[in-house]
Parts: C-alpha cells; sequence; structure tokens
C-alpha cells in the first residue's frame, strides 16, 4: 500500500483514505466507520498531520497477542559484540534496526553479514540519544525494543518485556534492583549514584522507579509521540541536548509526565564484552541531574495521556475515539 494515497473530504467533514484495496471514510463527527475493508486495520498518525503510517491486515485480537516487535540497536564499533547479541535474539522479531554513528570496524557489514534483513539507520549527530530517535523514527513495528549492542543485555529477556506490555502496560522498565534482576558490571560509585538519582526522579515525578539509570526498556509505538524527540537535521559532527546519555533519563520522565501505564522488568546487566565503555560516570551523572531539573520545567511529555496514534479495526460499527480525538482529526485535516 502506498503511503501518499490520503484524501481528504472537508465538505463531508469526512477523512477519506484512498486505499489500494478501496475506500475507507472516517466520519470525523460522529466517530464512525463508512465502509467495510474486512476487518483489517489502519493506523493514522494525527500528531505529525494525517498520513497513514502503517496497514496492518490482522484483526485486533492477534495485533494484540502477538505484536510486531521491532528491536533498536545504536551502535558505534561494536563490530566484535554484533555476533554474540544477535545470535541471542528472538527468532520471532518483526524487524531489527541498527542505528550506527559511522563506525570504522565494519560494525554495518558484520550486521548485514549476521542478518540480512538488518536495517540500517546512520544517525546524523553524536550520542547515544541521537542514535535512539534515529532508530524510533524508522520503526514499523508494534512494539520498540532498545538494546544495547555491548552484550550488557540480555536479548533472550525480550519475551519478558512483551509479556509485561500485552499484559497491559505502556512502557516495560527494566531493572537491576528488583528481585530476579541483577549486574555483574554495575560499580559501588555507579550504584550510589543511582539510588540517590532514583529518589529525586521519584519525588519530581511522582513515580516510583528502582532503576533510573538502565536503558533497556520497551515501550508500544503509541508512546512515541509523548517522547518528542528528533532526528531531524543535515549530518553534522556535533551533539546537542538530549543526544548523549541523558537520552534515558528523558524518555523515563516523559513517558511518567504523560500518565502512561509503567512496569519495571527485572534484568541482569553483564560486562561489555569487548572494547571499552563510553559511559564517564561523574559527567554522565550530572548530565542525568541536569535532566532531571529541565524536564521538571520544560512540559515536554505533558501532552499524551494514552495512544495517540488511532488504531481502527474497518468494520461497519461505532469506535471508541472521544470526542477531544474527533475534533483534533477535524482540524488537523483542515490544516493539511
Amino acid at each position: 500500500m502506498s503511503e501518499e494515497r490520503l484524501i481528504i473530504d472537508l465538505d463531508r467533514e469526512q477523512l477519506i483514505i484512498d486505499l489500494d484495496q478501496g475506500s475507507l471514510a472516517l466520519d470525523l463527527e460522529q466517530e464512525r466507520l463508512i465502509n467495510d475493508l474486512d476487518r483489517e486495520s489502519l493506523a493514522l498518525d494525527l500528531d505529525q498531520g494525517p498520513r497513514v503510517i502503517a496497514f496492518d491486515r490482522r484483526p485486533a485480537w492477534e495485533r494484540a497477542a502477538h505484536p510486531r516487535v521491532s528491536v533498536v540497536v545504536p551502535t558505534f564499533n561494536e563490530a566484535a559484540n554484533l555476533p554474540h547479541v544477535f545470535a541471542l535474539l528472538p527468532n520471532d522479531l518483526y524487524e531489527v534496526i541498527v542505528v550506527d554513528g559511522h563506525s570504522t570496524d565494519g560494525t554495518i557489514e558484520v550486521a548485514q553479514e549476521l542478518r540480512p534483513d538488518v536495517k540500517i539507520v546512520r544517525q546524523n549527530r553524536q550520542g547515544k540519544g541521537n542514535a535512539l530517535a534515529s532508530g524510533f523514527a524508522s520503526v514499523r513495528g508494534d512494539i520498540v525494543v532498545m538494546l544495547d549492542a555491548d552484550g550488557s543485555a540480555d536479548p533472550r529477556e525480550i519475551p519478558r518485556f512483551v509479556e509485561a506490555l500485552t499484559g497491559g502496560a505502556d512502557f516495560a522498565k527494566g531493572t537491576r534492583f528488583a528481585s530476579g534482576g541483577g549486574s555483574s558490571d554495575i560499580t559501588t560509585t555507579r550504584a550510589w549514584g543511582n539510588r540517590w538519582l532514583n529518589r529525586w526522579v521519584n519525588v519530581l515525578f511522582g513515580t516510583r522507579y528502582t532503576d533510573l539509570c538502565y536503558g533497556y526498556n520497551a515501550f508500544w509505538v503509541h508512546c512515541l509521540p509523548a517522547l518528542e524527540l528528533d532526528a531531524s537535521g543535515e549530518i553534522e559532527d556535533r551533539r546537542l541536548w538530549g543526544d548523549g546519555f541523558e537520552i534515558e533519563t528523558i524518555i523515563n520522565t516523559r513517558i511518567a509526565k504523560a500518565k502512561l501505564q509503567i512496569a519495571e522488568v527485572p534484568s541482569f546487566e553483564f560486562a561489555r564484552i569487548h572494547g571499552e565503555s563510553k559511559l564517564n560516570t561523574w559527567r554522565d551523572g550530572m548530565r542525568v541531574l541536569r535532566a532531571l531539573v529541565v524536564e521538571r520545567a520544560n512540559g515536554k511529555g505533558c501532552t499524551a495521556q494514552g495512544p495517540r496514534r488511532l488504531l481502527v479495526d474497518a468494520v461497519p460499527a461505532a469506535i471508541p475515539a472521544t470526542a477531544a480525538a474527533s475534533r483534533r482529526a477535524a482540524r488537523v485535516a483542515q490544516r493539511a
């Protein structure tokens, strides 16, 4: 299906999507479907303007029970570690997205050799935050998993995160400090700093996080608008605010501000297999602390209080949407 075939009919106050197999009309006032597409599913991203972002032929019950999982893997000179990481990935993943930060050791070539279906994305700036934002922009699945490429996060735990999401959570937060979790890598200083940062985030944002600084997380794609991450722009050799290791704190706090359902998932962190960690305890700890202050005041993430992507089963029946969502869709259509 072509994503560009979108027609807006304002005279009848309808949003009409011209698909390869027929037309689907959404009545923006009555919030109901006009015609049938054999129970196929249509997803519209109303925040970024009316455009078709996904067309999933599976019925709603199957999408909920068997979501398509996209794994985003930021890399920078991780050629030696990828064979170990890729060997432990579950077999039923929908897509694996490697976001490369201009590696010079053949990381991209190794990824393509190990997994011919891998999607390669090249980040446009420096830092893990920019890599994740670039990868999220390329996701086409239902669930996003954030996975480090150094072997510290265990890919065999991915089903545990997916289970938390299919069980009702919007965001599955990995934690090394719950029963069943642990770490063979964290130092005493880092553990001490993490405890104090946990206390601050929980006071400032009303959360109950036990491991703010752990980056192994997963979430439904409807959380993406709340994150408000921007990977646009020309390729440049610099790092903007949010492009570094503070990204995990930004994500965790914006999810909390959006009042999305959070579930913590026990996870075990291993030491990096090859190479040296790019984490600097004191420098990056201060960036995390600064992120808490900035996020407490900037208002980002507060606009999304639940799924923001309209997911519709194409059957001639009423759809569970609010009047506010209907009016927002109409406004978006008028701006198009």
